[in-house]
């Protein structure tokens, strides 16, 4: 066996646009390709301002809130697969491999002492772990490869529920559907507490090491998790176990007193956390964070944030507050990237979205700058033609800006005349829907995403569709519609992905293969299962380099050319802060990082 190390591994998957990929909090520059330039946004602004903030003499102590329209997915970093849900985990855990905020596409070590070991062949995957990282109460106790182990079983089990498994069914003795119980996984070795081995059936060891950074990879200890895994389902979300240099408030029996589902999430430092003894660049300069999860009222709640002290909002602020940021205050938000896009996925399985042609019909007519505004114009980010956003790996392949060329694409303010012209082809003579099938769109309850489902509601009945639109909490769009595919959303109002890591495999394949659809947690919104398609995604993953770059804009671009959603912007989040908070923002996410973010002294607002 080779050493190979990570970075060198990633650099010669990434050499051939090392002009192009940049940490996702942007620059000057926007990566150039055929696309041409971006449209001018405020990101080469918060970059520096975050760099700023990285270099800030911070002191310790203070407690920060943070005011979010909704609640987490999950805590338990076997299940959660939401932004909020990671937010949480990057400073309550330690996966193998986790992003500092200086550079949101290259992970650091953090549970793992080194980068992998990568075997020649390209099918053993080798991880040691560091000695001394330490359970937080009421487990107490050093952390093992076990636990690593056990954490990648519990995935795989239906009581559990992991949202992710394509990346990681290439595990040999993975399961290709969610056991009963934990089961174990032959290709998952421990030949001491320190080592962790990952056998694979095929040779794809460089893009399954970069998903280590996943939540996956989060030590879980079998010992006390078992018991509740053995129910179903797994009730050890509300009993997660810190490693990381916070916790969610818990009590003796390590339940989770700090969590009020819908309400609040309170993080307090784990005693157990020791950064320098323990190998962690997280510097955990605040006391404590309290999550308010039901602040739904956008507006107020940015007034707040912006008035206050010792606050500040989870994500975009409505447009109008947004626009007075840029125009106005100027130095209490920071506008990143995170490698994001924001869409509306079609239910290929519900009549009519069924039919391609009506799906191209959808496309066609959608005002994709009027979905945009609600969420605010310009500032959020150029409007989306594919699925690989600027700054990230075969954006430039995919056709950059421009896309792929596709006439139900080519108008981002919509075309009635071409939408028309699919209409006609799938049986509607008169150039709209004339059946009597109502649609069924789920929306988030709170601006912007209430502002943007209603966008969505507008351009379908301009296409002659019923429309039955439902508002409901924005974790619940999620995790109660959207991804039960038994609720027979015909449209999901608020969907927005975010890079797992730096490869485009991980933008296409969790939401567009159908082999990964699942009854409960399916990320696949749209269902599409096209057998090509999936192929393609099997063929591109064995590849590297510019082989590799194409092949996925090959994907891309059949997954376009499917029509199975209207993508709309290539999303660069605004976060706002108080005056006395030195805020720093990890673009992994494009959320604010806890574990660096800090209150200033005072005088210095």
């Amino acid at each position: 066996m080779t050493r190979s190390r990570f970075r060198l591994l990633m650099a010669s998957m990434l050499l051939v646009f090392a002009m192009f990929v940049a940490a996702c909090g942007g620059g000057e520059d926007d990566g150039g390709g055929d696309g041409g330039a971006s449209p001018a946004t405020p990101a080469a602004e918060g970059a520096d301002d975050n760099a700023e903030a990285l270099e800030f003499d911070a002191q310790r102590g203070g407690r920060l809130t943070m005011l979010a329209a909704s609640d987490v997915d999950f805590l338990d970093p076997g299940h959660t697969y939401y932004t909020a849900g990671f937010q949480v985990l990057l400073p309550t855990h330690r996966p193998l491999y986790s992003f500092h905020p200086d550079n949101g596409d290259v992970p650091r070590p953090d549970l793992a002492e080194s980068e992998p070991e990568i075997s020649e062949d390209k099918k053993t995957v080798t991880v040691k772990i560091r000695e001394g990282v330490r359970f937080a109460p009421p487990v107490n106790r050093d952390v093992t490869s076990d636990d690593v182990k056990y954490a990648f079983e519990r995935f795989f089990s239906a009581n559990v529920g992991g949202q992710y498994p394509g990346f990681f069914t290439v595990i040999e003795g993975a399961p290709s559907e969610p056991t009963k119980g934990v089961k174990p996984i032959s290709g998952i070795q421990t030949p001491d507490d320190q080592t962790i081995v990952f056998k694979l059936k095929e040779p794809t060891a460089v893009s399954f090491a970069q998903s280590l950074v996943l939540p996956i990879s989060a030590p879980v200890p079998r010992d006390f998790a078992k018991k509740f895994d053995a129910e179903n389902p797994s009730t050890y979300n509300t009993h997660v176990i810190a490693t990381g240099p916070y916790m969610v408030k818990n009590n003796d029996q390590g339940e989770t007193i700090g969590y009020s589902p819908g309400k609040s999430i309170e993080l307090v430092r784990n005693p157990n956390w020791d950064g320098e003894a323990q190998g962690d660049f997280r510097p955990a300069y605040l006391d404590s964070v309290f999550i308010r999860t039901n602040a739904t009222d956008a507006n107020v709640a940015a007034r707040q944030v912006i008035e206050g002290e010792n606050m500040v909002l989870d994500t975009n602020p409505p447009a109008n507050i947004l626009r007075d940021l840029v125009t106005e205050i100027k130095d209490q938000y920071m506008t990143i990237g995170a490698g994001t896009y924001r869409y509306f996925p079609l239910n290929t399985t519900v009549e009519p979205f069924d039919d391609i042609n009506v799906r191209k019909a959808v496309l066609a007519g959608f005002d994709r700058d009027a979905a945009r505004k609600a969420r605010g114009g310009e500032y959020v980010g150029p409007i989306a033609t594919h699925f690989l956003p600027p700054d990230f790996p075969g954006f430039t392949e995919s056709g950059g800006l421009e896309g792929f060329g596709f006439d139900f694409l080519a108008n981002p303010e919509g075309d009635m005349e071409v939408a028309a012209k699919y209409m006609r082809a799938a049986g509607y003579q008169s150039g709209k829907y004339e059946g009597d099938e109502e649609l069924l769109l789920v929306g988030a309850n709170a601006d912007p995403g209430k502002a943007q489902s209603e966008v969505a509601r507008a351009q379908l009945e301009k296409l002659g569709f019923k429309v039955r639109l439902r508002l409901v909490p924005q974790d619940a769009v999620y995790t109660e519609w959207c991804q039960v595919p038994a609720k027979n959303v015909a449209m999901c109002g608020g969907a927005a992905w975010a890079k797992d890591f730096a490869d485009p495999q991980s933008m296409l394949e969790p939401l567009f293969k159908g082999e990964l659809i699942a009854e409960k947690g399916n990320i696949n919104y749209s269902e599409l299962n096209d057998p090509k398609i999936d192929a393609a995604m099997e063929r591109a993953a064995l590849l590297e380099g510019q082989e590799r770059l194409e092949a996925w804009a090959e994907v891309n671009e059949m997954i376009v050319a499917s029509a199975a959603a209207v993508p709309f912007v290539w999303d660069q989040t605004t976060l706002v802060r108080s005056k006395n908070v030195n805020g720093v923002a990890n673009p992994y996410n494009a959320l604010w990082d806890f574990s660096f973010t800090s209150i200033k002294p005072a005088g210095q607002e």
